[in-house]
Parts: C-alpha cells; structure tokens; sequence
C-alpha cells in the first residue's frame, strides 16, 4: 500500500489525463506558464519544452527540492518553495522572465480543500493589467473536486448557482473539459475530480461596477446567496436593505418571489446599482 503523502496532496498518474491537460493550455511557445502544485511534476515535464517559462509553485518543500534537482539544467524553469496564495502573480513576470507585456497561463491539480481560495487569488490577479493594457491573466485549466467544479460552471437557474458561480463568471469563461476517476490518483481520493477551462475575461467595466468597488459587489453577492432556500429579497432584507429601498430599486427583470440562483449577472449588477447610488 502506498504511503499517504503530507499535506493531503493526491497525485495525478494517468498520462493521458496529463497530456489532455497540457493540450488544454493550447500553445504556449511563446508564452509563461504557472503550474500550481506541481507534486512529482508529471505535468511539468509535458509543460517544461513547450512554454517560453514555467513558474512552479510547489508548498511542499520536499517536493520543491526534487523539482528543483530535477529541472537544475533548464534555465526557463523556475521552482518556487511557496504557498500559492501568498504569491504575488503580478511579480513574476517582471521578476523571472523579460516579457511583461504577455499574459500568464495557469495550471494546476488544485488541493480540494483550498480551491476556493486559490480561485479568489487568482481572481484578483484578473482585474490587473500587466503595463502594456493587457490583461494579466490569460487562460487557467484547472482540476478541482467535481462537485466544486459544478457549482463554479453552473449557470442561473440551475441548483447549483451560487455566488463562486456568479464570482466566476464575473471574471472568466468555464468550459468544463472532463472528469476523472478516484483511480487516475496515487493515492485514489474519495471523490471525481473535473479539469475546467478558465478563459480570463472580467466583466467589471461591462456590469457598470467600478474595478474600486468590486469588493461591496463581491458582498452583495453574498449576502444575497446567504440562506439558499430564502428568496433573494429576504436575503437582502436580512443584509440590512429596507423595504422601501427595495420596492424602489427592485428591476423589471427580476421577479418579486425569485430565488438569488434564478437571476443572472447582469441582473444582479443593475439591482446593486440603484441599492447603492454613487453621488
């Protein structure tokens, strides 16, 4: 029996699953690749002569002490003994590589029970520019627990729609590409996992929100997602925002009796807009 690794870490063993993921990114010569949670590197070695730079962010130091042994000859990868959501995208760029005009790439088999956070992370780095105009991030294909994978993919209407849904689409695309068997890990998890495509694409500017008030949207969006089974005028009400404030705001668009994963984005945007004027 194989020994469970620290940190909880499942390896990725199926060389197919690792050659879809890698096929995902698209091409990548000219590009710079972060891989999150490199392990072993069975995706670092498919990734290492196709990129222009590949920044591996590795938690693990025994593991990041292998990578870096491991990839001693090749100058344009780099292994970072760090934690993903401590690290500043925006640096390596100009820190590691001479391109800052290119967006980055992401990948990674993400740890189930941080996925979240690293898709906040990442999220944050989506509404930066890099000096040129250009956005920072370009593209992410990214494994995750399946049912984590649902919810993100899901659209309104659908039981799974929540606010990592709206958050989501509020930055990106998700494409979801497939899913994987507890067997394709060493060792096996207790769940499938999903590979998604993330195609950066925030749509701030477009849903009239100021990139200076993302964060009282991004509350917003919570409380009204707060308690699933109130509709999304009760949650509001519970947020604090009086009946009147609402009568008076509420849109044609969105039903009095509408649950908050019935109302799409855009929506949601216009109904924030009049609960909360800018002077």
């Amino acid at each position: 029996m194989s020994k469970k690794p620290k940190l909880g870490q499942n390896f990725l063993i199926d060389e197919n699953a690792c050659l879809r993921i890698a096929d995902s990114l698209g091409d990548i010569t000219t590009r710079t690749v972060i891989e999150i949670g490199p392990g072993h590197g069975a995706i670092t070695d498919l990734l290492a002569p196709r990129c222009a730079h590949l920044h591996c962010i590795e938690f693990d130091p025994a593991l990041a002490r292998e990578l870096t042994f491991r990839f001693r000859n090749d100058p344009h990868v780099t292994i970072h003994q760090a934690d993903i959501l401590q690290t500043d995208l925006s640096t390596l760029l100009t820190t590691h590589y001479p391109l800052p005009t290119a967006p980055l790439d992401i990948v990674g088999n993400l740890p189930y029970y941080i996925t979240s956070d690293i898709l906040l992370h990442l999220f944050t780095f989506a509404r930066q520019n890099l000096p040129g105009g250009q956005p920072l991030l370009h593209r992410a294909v990214l494994m995750m627990q399946r049912e984590v994978a649902d919810r993100i993919a899901a659209l309104p209407g659908s039981s799974d729609y929540g606010p990592l849904s709206a958050l989501t689409q509020l930055h990106a695309q998700a494409t979801n590409l497939f899913t994987l068997p507890p067997s394709a890990f060493n060792p096996p998890p207790d769940v499938y996992s999903t590979v998604l495509r993330l195609e950066f694409a925030p749509r701030l500017t477009e849903l009239g929100i100021a990139p200076e008030d993302f964060e009282g949207f991004n509350r917003f969006l919570r409380a009204s997602f707060a308690q699933k089974r109130k509709t999304l005028a009760n949650n509001l009400r519970n947020a604090g925002y009086t009946s009147p404030q609402l009568t008076a705001a509420w849109p044609e668009t969105i039903p009095l009796q509408a649950r908050s994963e019935a109302v799409p984005l855009d929506a949601m945007a216009h109904l924030y807009r009049a609960l909360n004027p800018k002077e």
